[in-house]
């Protein structure tokens, strides 16, 4: 293809044409590090370190509309756990002002992406109203949280558990206040999932199902970041 010799895809993390990324790459990328499942969550998964190539790899597609590692990041996070049974996805946005300065929402790509994986619907439940990006906000900052509020319309998956996906997990404040919306119209089991996370610096429970849904056949498995 043209197009292909023109603009090939390089692994962001060695320069190597051909995929994002590299086979040798994704040997050496860093899996999630644990940390504590977010206020509001039933559970939280997350996929990669956001570090060195994690990092690289998120803002990428976030600032830079790099989308050749969008399906091996889909891959890698709706393989971290069995689809739940009868599960909605849906994504923690940003505000319309950015999305339309970017021209689209990472989170909802990430999960659109995975939902496909899935064979699941993904749908717009939540909306975010205008206010400072949490990237570069202070730690005590971030903790407030964005402002999440249900879309009309929301309480139609009240009965279904829901994904919620967003690119990086830091403090836990965005997937909390996405639950905490989603709990104010009486949807009854919420999960997150991550491209990345951050370590977590304070002392706390690993991030594990330590909250278990009540529907079966969950399973959590590694990050198959060897692939």
């Amino acid at each position: 293809m043209l197009l292909d010799a023109l603009l090939p895809v390089r692994c962001p993390g060695c320069g190597a044409i051909g995929q994002s990324p590299c086979g040798r790459c994704v040997a050496v990328v860093a899996s999630a590090p644990t940390g504590p499942v977010p206020d509001g969550l039933d559970a939280c998964w997350s996929l990669l370190a956001y570090e060195d190539l994690g990092r690289l790899l998120v803002t990428n597609l976030k600032y830079r509309r790099d989308r050749a590692a969008l399906g091996w990041l889909a891959d890698g996070m709706a393989g971290l756990v069995a689809r739940p049974p009868g599960v909605v996805v849906t994504w923690a946005p940003t505000t319309a002002a950015r999305r339309r300065q970017r021209g689209f929402d990472q989170a909802e790509l990430l999960a659109r992406a995975v939902a496909r994986r899935w064979s699941a619907p993904c749908r717009p439940l939540l909306r975010r109203r205008a206010g400072p990006p949490q990237t570069g906000r202070s730690l005590a900052d971030r903790r407030a949280g964005p402002l999440l509020l249900a879309r009309a319309g929301s309480r139609a998956a009240a009965h279904a558990p829901v994904v919620i996906v967003d690119d990086v997990l830091t403090t836990g404040s965005t997937l909390a206040a996405a639950a905490g919306a989603l709990r104010a119209v009486e949807v009854g089991w919420t999960a997150g999932l991550t491209a990345a996370r951050t370590p977590w610096h304070d002392a706390a429970p690993p991030c594990v199902l330590d909250r278990l849904p009540k529907v079966e056949h969950f399973i959590q498995v590694p990050a198959a970041t060897g692939r």
